[in-house]
C-alpha cells in the first residue's frame, strides 16, 4: 500500500467479532475492526401497510426494512466511528448473504459514498486481506437483489402457507417454508417407500475351490452365460445348483484370467455439501456442528499467540483452487513425499452441476504447510479432526493417481460360471493421505493362487446363502444434503438451517442418526403436497434457485421473478383457505380403554401428546413416546402399582399421559389420578408422615420433595440417602460432581462431607 494510505485511519466492518483479531493482526494499527454481528436490518414483522409482509406487492414488491431489535446500539457505534475515519471497508462474507449485509450497513452509515468501499476475501491470510484492501470494489447490487428476492420469497411462502396449516390442522405452532417443506417431503416419501417395501428372497452360491492346497472362494455369476444377479429365487432352485456343482466328478476349469492395472484418480477438494457428508461418515458430526467448527477455523485460531485463519471460506459449491494454493501444495508434496507423488501436470477439477457459484474457491487449508499435527496443540479435539479432514482431502486432491492391480478369474463348471477376484494397491499415490471409500483397498492378492487358463481346480464345498432385498435407507443429515444438492434445491449457506428447522418444528426426529418423519410431519407434508403442487415440486423449487442465480448474473429482473411467482401462488392459497375441513392426525395406536384411534393433539402450552379420538367421552392420553416404542396393539396388559388409591383403597395402575407416567385408580367409580413420583424411600423429616419423592419443576429441573405437598413443602435439590449428618442431624444427600459422587450434608450451614467418593461419572 502507498505510504499516504498507511497514515489514514480506516474502519473495517466484518460480520463476526471472531474475525476481528485475525484481521487486526494483518492490517495493523491504522485499521479499526468492528463487527455488525450479522444482519442489521430485516423485513418488519408487523407492518399493516403491507399486510405484515414487509414488502409492497402493489408496488413492484418494494421492500421496507427496519433495524433489527437490539441492533440500534451496534448501528450507533458504527456511525460514531465512521465519522472519525477516512475510509470504511465493508468486509462481510463473500457470498450473497454477505453482500446484502454490506449493503444494509451502507444504507445506515451517515457518511459520504466516496468513503465506503466493499472488500472480499476467500481466506483470512495476509496476502488475501491486503490484496482486497488494495483492490476494493463497489457493492454488487445484483447479488443484493438475488438475496433480497430469496428473502421475500421465503417470507411470502411462510407467511401465506402457515395459516393454511393452522386452520386445517388446528395448531398455530406449525410453519411451512419454500425449501424446508420440500426437504420434509423427501423424508416422508422415503418413509413411505420403506413401509411399502416387500422384501424379495434370493440366493447366492459360493464354492470353496482348491489348487495344490491353496483355497479360495468363487461365486456363481452366470448360468448358461447369462448373469445371475438376483435370479436364484428360492432354496429349491439354489439346492439344484448346489447338487449339480457338488456332483461326483464335476470338473472346474479356469476359462478366463484377467489382470490389469487401473489408475485411481483423486477427487476434488471439499465443497460445503461434500464436507458435511464426509464429516458425518468419517467423524460422526452433524451438519450444524460441522459448519460451526468450520466457521471457527475460517475466522481464526490462536497459534503461538497470533490469530490465524486456518481454512478458506466454508460456504461454497465451487471446486476451483487458486494457482497460489496449487503451488503451495506442490512444494509441500515434493518436499515431504517425493516427485512420484506429484502428477506430471497439476490436477484441476470442474463441477458438473449447473448453477455453481464460482465466486470463491473450494474449501482448503489457508496454509498447506501448517500440517494438522503441527498445530494440534492449539485446537480442541473437534477442530483438529475437521481441520485434518480438510487438510488431508485438499492435499490428496493435488497428488498423483493411485495404481491398483486387479485380478479376476472365471471358472467353468458345466452350464455354470463362477467368478473370483481381488485387487491390490501397487502404488498408494493420493491414498497415502485420504481414501474416499469407507474401507481401504484390500491387499489379498495371495488368496488367489497363480492360475492360467485351462487349469483345473477342485471343489471342496458349495455353500448356498439366503438373502433378502433391503428397503432404501432412511436419510441421515449427510445423505439428505446430498439429495437436496442433486435436485438443485438449496444452497451451501442453507443446508444446515433446513435440517435444523424441520427438527425444531418436530416434523422430523433423529434416531440412531437417521431422520424419521413424525406423525405431525407426515400430515403437514401430505396437506401441502395435496394443495400446493408447485411449491412442493422438486423441479419447481430447483427452478426458483436457478432464477435467483440468474438475478445475481444479470440474466433476470428480481421483481419480475416475484411477480411471475406471486399470482398463481396466491390463487392456490385462496383456494386452500376455502377448505374448512379439519384434519385429524390419526396414529396406528388404539385407545387401551375404548379401542378408538389415538390422535395427535396439542396442549395450550404447545406440547404434543396422543389423545383418544373419542374425546370427550373418552379422555385417555398418552405420551408421544408410545409412537416409537412399537407397542403391541393387541396387548391390554396393565402395570399395577404397589401403591393403593388414597381415596378408596383400590389398586392403582400406571398409565402414560402428555406429561409422562401417572397412576390411576382401577375403581370405575373413583378413577382417582395422581402423578407418578419415583420414591426415595426416605421419610420426610419435616412432617414425619410423607415420603421424599423425585419431582420436576416447571422448567424441567429434577428436585426432591415430600409427597404430601402442598400440605408439606419440604424440598431438597439432591437425592437423600436416608442417613443423617453426624454433626447437625440434617439429611445426607448424594452430590454428583464431575469427579464423581460424594455424600454431603444437605444443610447450607453445615460443611460435613464423607471422605470416600463413589463411582466416577461418565463425562462423555
Amino acid at each position: 500500500m502507498a505510504e499516504a494510505a498507511k497514515k489514514e485511519k480506516s474502519l473495517v466492518i466484518v460480520e463476526s467479532p471472531a474475525k476481528s483479531k485475525t484481521i487486526k493482526k494483518i492490517l495493523g494499527d491504522g485499521f479499526q475492526i468492528e463487527a455488525s454481528f450479522g444482519h442489521v436490518r430485516n423485513l418488519p414483522a408487523k407492518d399493516p401497510a403491507t399486510q405484515n409482509l414487509g414488502f409492497d406487492v402493489n408496488n413492484n414488491f418494494e421492500p421496507k426494512f427496519e433495524i433489527i431489535q437490539g441492533k440500534q446500539t451496534v448501528v450507533k457505534k458504527l456511525n460514531d466511528i465512521a465519522k472519525k475515519v477516512d475510509k470504511i471497508y465493508l468486509a462481510s462474507d463473500p457470498d450473497r448473504e454477505g453482500e446484502a449485509i454490506a449493503w444494509h450497513v451502507r444504507q445506515l452509515l451517515k457518511v459520504p459514498d466516496e468513503k465506503i468501499l466493499r472488500i472480499v476475501f476467500n481466506e483470512i491470510t495476509p496476502k488475501a486481506v491486503k490484496y482486497s484492501v488494495d483492490n476494493p470494489r463497489a457493492i454488487d447490487m445484483d447479488m443484493v437483489q438475488a438475496q433480497q428476492t430469496r428473502q421475500i420469497l421465503d417470507k411470502l411462502v411462510g407467511f401465506k402457507l402457515s395459516p393454511v396449516l393452522w386452520k386445517q390442522i388446528g395448531n398455530r405452532n406449525l410453519s411451512a417454508g419454500r425449501v424446508q417443506s420440500v426437504a420434509l417431503r423427501m423424508i416422508c416419501e422415503r418413509e413411505e417407500e420403506i413401509e411399502a417395501f416387500v422384501p424379495q428372497e434370493y440366493w447366492s452360491i459360493h464354492a470353496e475351490l482348491d489348487k495344490d492346497g491353496k483355497s479360495f472362494e468363487a461365486e456363481v455369476s452366470k448360468i448358461k452365460d447369462k448373469p445371475v444377479e438376483k435370479n436364484i429365487p428360492n432354496q429349491e432352485e439354489a439346492q439344484k445348483i448346489v447338487d449339480y456343482l457338488s456332483g461326483a466328478g464335476r470338473e472346474f476349469e479356469i476359462s478366463k484370467v484377467t489382470q490389469k492395472t487401473i489408475k485411481r484418480k483423486p477427487t476434488a477438494p471439499f465443497i460445503t455439501s461434500t464436507l458435511q457428508r464426509a464429516a458425518s461418515s468419517k467423524l460422526g458430526f452433524g451438519v450444524q456442528k460441522t459448519m460451526q467448527v468450520a466457521q471457527k477455523l475460517y475466522e481464526g485460531m490462536e497459534i503461538d499467540g497470533t490469530p490465524v485463519g486456518l481454512i478458506t471460506y466454508m460456504r461454497t459449491d465451487s471446486v476451483r483452487v487458486s494457482d497460489d494454493a496449487q503451488n503451495m501444495a506442490k512444494d509441500f508434496i515434493l518436499n515431504n513425499y517425493g516427485e512420484k507423488y506429484y502428477p506430471k501436470t497439476p490436477n484441476t477439477y470442474v463441477k458438473g452441476k449447473q448453477n455453481v457459484q464460482d465466486a470463491h474457491e473450494a474449501i482448503r487449508p489457508s496454509y498447506p504447510e501448517r500440517t494438522p499435527e503441527s498445530i494440534k496443540q492449539y485446537l480442541d479435539n473437534d477442530q483438529y479432526k475437521l481441520y485434518k479432514l480438510i487438510w488431508d482431502k485438499f492435499m490428496s486432491s493435488q497428488m498423483a493417481n493411485a495404481e491398483v492391480a486387479n485380478k479376476s478369474l472365471e471358472i467353468k463348471a458345466g452350464d455354470y460360471t463362477l467368478k473370483a477376484g481381488t485387487s491390490k494397491v501397487t502404488f498408494d499415490g493420493f491414498l497415502k493421505l485420504y481414501n474416499d471409500t469407507e474401507e481401504d483397498e484390500k491387499t489379498d492378492e495371495a488368496k488367489i493362487p497363480d492360475l492360467e487358463k485351462g487349469d483345473k481346480v477342485t471343489c471342496k464345498k458349495v455353500n448356498p446363502k439366503q438373502h433378502f432385498t433391503q428397503p432404501p435407507p432412511r436419510y441421515n443429515e449427510a445423505s439428505l444434503v446430498k439429495a437436496l444438492e442433486e435436485h438443485g434445491i438449496g444452497r451451501p449457506s442453507t443446508y444446515a438451517t433446513i435440517i435444523t428447522v424441520i427438527q425444531t418444528r418436530k416434523y422430523v426426529e433423529k434416531r440412531d442418526k437417521a431422520l424419521h418423519p413424525t406423525l405431525l410431519g407426515r400430515t403437514v407434508s401430505k396437506q401441502l403436497c395435496a394443495q400446493f403442487a408447485d411449491i412442493m415440486d422438486y423441479k419447481f423449487t430447483a427452478g426458483m434457485e436457478s432464477k435467483l442465480d440468474q438475478i445475481a448474473e444479470k440474466k433476470a429482473v428480481w421483481n419480475k421473478v416475484l411477480a411471475d411467482f406471486y399470482t398463481p401462488f396466491i390463487q392456490e392459497v385462496d383456494k386452500a383457505l376455502q377448505n374448512n375441513e379439519r384434519v385429524k392426525i390419526e396414529s396406528k395406536i388404539k385407545c387401551p380403554n375404548c379401542g378408538k384411534p389415538m390422535v395427535l393433539r396439542t396442549s395450550k402450552s404447545g406440547s404434543q401428546f396422543l389423545g383418544c379420538s373419542g374425546f370427550p367421552d373418552c379422555k385417555t392420553m398418552m405420551s408421544l413416546n408410545a409412537l416409537t416404542e412399537n407397542p403391541d396393539e393387541n396387548s391390554q396388559e396393565q402395570e399395577v402399582c404397589e401403591e393403593k388409591c388414597e381415596k378408596c383403597g383400590s389398586d392403582m395402575i400406571f398409565k402414560h399421559g402428555p406429561y409422562g407416567k401417572y397412576m390411576e385408580c382401577t375403581n370405575e367409580e373413583c378413577k382417582h389420578r395422581k402423578p407418578y413420583r419415583k420414591s426415595t424411600g426416605v421419610k420426610c423429616p419435616k412432617c414425619g408422615d410423607g415420603v421424599i419423592v423425585e419431582r420436576k419443576s416447571k422448567r424441567g429441573t429434577i428436585f426432591f420433595g415430600c409427597d404430601k405437598y402442598p400440605n408439606c413443602d419440604f424440598t431438597l435439590w439432591n437425592e437423600p440417602t436416608g442417613e443423617t449428618c453426624p454433626e447437625c442431624g440434617s439429611l445426607l444427600v448424594k452430590k454428583v460432581l464431575k469427579k464423581g459422587t460424594t455424600i454431603a450434608c444437605s444443610s447450607m450451614k453445615c460443611h460435613y462431607k464423607k471422605e470416600e467418593i463413589s463411582e466416577v461419572q461418565d463425562e462423555s
